[in-house]
C-alpha cells in the first residue's frame, strides 16, 4: 500500500533547518566582523595581517621539525607557545640569555658541535682559536649554562638534546632579522653624519654625496668597463648618476635572500675607505651605502644580463625587493637619490657641478661625463 507523503510538513521542516542555518551563519559573521584582514608582501614572505577591534586571544606560535646530525637524529612533535606568555617573559633574563649567546665564538662552538660531537682540540682547530686556553673560557660558560655537555673522562662535547630545538629556532629567527644589523648601522650613520661629511659649522654639503656616487662610475672606468657617465639634475631636487659600466651584480648572496646590489647599498663595510670618497674634514669615507643612509629616498636601476632591475629605498631601508622591470641590450647602473632635507639644508648647485666635472675629466680624459 502506498503511503502519501506530507509535502507541507516536509517543507516546514526544511524552512526550520534553513532558519537555523541562517542564524548560525549570521552569528559567525558577527563574531568575525571586528577583524579586517589584509595581506602584505615582504620580499618572498607573504604575511596576512588582521586589524582587530575587539579583545581576543593574542594567539600562539606553533613549531615542529627534524634534524639529522652526524651522530643523532632529532624529531620534534608540534609544540605551541602562547604569544601572551612570550610577551610577558622577564625582559632582564631574556636580555642576559641573548647577551650570553651573542658572543661570536660561543655561537661558533655551539653550531660546530651541533653538526657533530667534537673534542676540545678539534674545536680549536676547526675554529682557528689558536689556544685551548681561549676555548676553555667559553666552554666553561657554556657547560655551566647547560648549553653544552661533555662525555666522561674528557670526551667529546655536544649539545644537550633538549637544547637542540631552541637553538635551531633561535638561528631561524635570527636569519629573518639579519638585515636589521645593517639598518641599525645605517641609522647610526644618520646620527653621526659629521664623521662622514666633516664637522663643519655650516650646513652639510650635498655635493659630497654626488661625488661619492660618481666615484663608483670612476672605479668602473679605471677597471676598463665604463666610458660614459651622466649627471641629471631632477625637478624635485634629486640627482641621477648613470653610467655604461657592467652594472652592479644582482645575484643572490650565498645562504641569504639578499641580492649583491642590496648588500652594496646597505652594508657600510662593503667597500673599504680607500675606495670611497673622503669629504674634507671627514673621518670616514663615503661609499654608496652611506649615501643611501643619508638620503630621504634612493632608487637604483641596474642594466645587465639583458634585463633592467630596480629597487627603491627610504633612509637606507629597502622599500621593495629587487624587481625586474624591463629588458635591454645595455649595461650599467643608474642611481637617483634625494639628500635628506633634515640633514642637508642646501640643494644641488649646477654651477658647482659644472665646475667640478672638468676637474674629473682632466684626470680621466677617456671618461666622458655629461651634465
Amino acid at each position: 500500500m502506498t503511503v502519501a507523503r506530507d509535502f507541507g510538513a516536509e517543507l516546514d521542516i526544511l524552512k526550520k533547518q534553513l532558519g537555523d542555518l541562517e542564524q548560525l551563519v549570521s552569528q559567525i559573521a558577527n563574531d568575525c566582523s571586528p577583524r579586517v584582514s589584509r595581506t602584505r608582501t615582504f620580499d618572498k614572505n607573504t604575511v596576512s595581517v588582521e586589524t582587530i577591534n575587539d579583545e581576543l586571544d593574542l594567539g600562539g606560535v606553533f613549531y615542529s621539525g627534524q634534524y639529522s646530525g652526524e651522530k643523532w637524529r632529532y624529531r620534534w612533535e608540534p609544540q605551541e607557545r602562547l604569544v601572551s606568555q612570550l610577551l610577558d617573559l622577564d625582559g632582564e633574563k631574556v636580555a642576559k640569555i641573548l647577551a650570553a649567546l651573542g658572543h661570536k665564538q660561543r655561537l661558533d662552538i655551539l653550531r660546530s658541535v651541533l653538526k657533530e660531537p667534537l673534542s676540545g682540540s678539534e674545536i680549536v682547530e676547526r675554529l682557528n682559536m689558536g689556544t685551548t686556553g681561549q676555548l676553555y673560557h667559553h666552554i666553561k660558560a657554556l657547560l655551566g649554562a647547560d648549553l653544552l655537555v661533555q662525555e666522561e673522562r674528557g670526551g667529546m662535547y655536544s649539545l644537550p638534546s633538549h637544547r637542540v630545538l631552541p637553538l635551531l629556532l633561535l638561528l631561524a629567527a635570527t636569519s629573518d632579522l639579519l638585515d636589521t644589523s645593517d639598518y641599525i648601522e645605517l641609522a647610526e650613520t644618520r646620527n653621526n653624519a659629521s664623521a662622514y661629511l666633516g664637522n663643519t659649522q655650516d650646513a652639510y654639503d650635498p655635493h659630497y654625496l654626488l661625488w661619492a656616487v660618481l666615484e663608483n662610475s670612476i672605479l668602473e672606468h679605471r677597471a676598463g668597463f665604463c666610458s660614459e657617465a651622466g649627471i641629471f639634475l631632477q625637478g624635485d631636487g634629486s640627482v641621477t648618476v648613470s653610467d655604461n659600466g657592467r652594472g652592479i651584480p644582482v645575484q643572490v648572496l650565498p645562504s641569504t635572500e639578499k641580492s649583491r646590489v642590496q648588500a652594496v647599498l646597505t652594508e657600510l663595510s662593503h667597500y673599504s675607505t680607500s675606495n670611497s670618497f673622503v669629504a674634507p674634514g671627514g673621518e670616514k669615507g663615503i661609499n654608496i651605502a652611506v649615501v643611501n643612509a643619508l638620503s630621504q629616498k634612493l632608487s637604483i636601476e641596474v642594466r645587465r644580463e639583458g634585463k633592467v632591475f630596480r629597487q627603491d629605498y627610504k633612509h637606507g631601508i629597502p622599500q621593495t625587493g629587487l624587481l625586474t622591470v624591463g629588458i635591454t641590450k645595455e649595461t650599467g647602473t643608474s642611481v637617483t637619490f634625494l639628500p635628506d632635507p633634515e640633514i642637508f639644508k642646501s640643494t644641488f648647485d649646477k654651477n658647482v657641478i659644472a665646475k667640478h666635472v672638468p676637474e674629473i675629466s682632466a684626470i680621466y680624459p677617456d671618461l666622458t661625463i655629461h651634465l
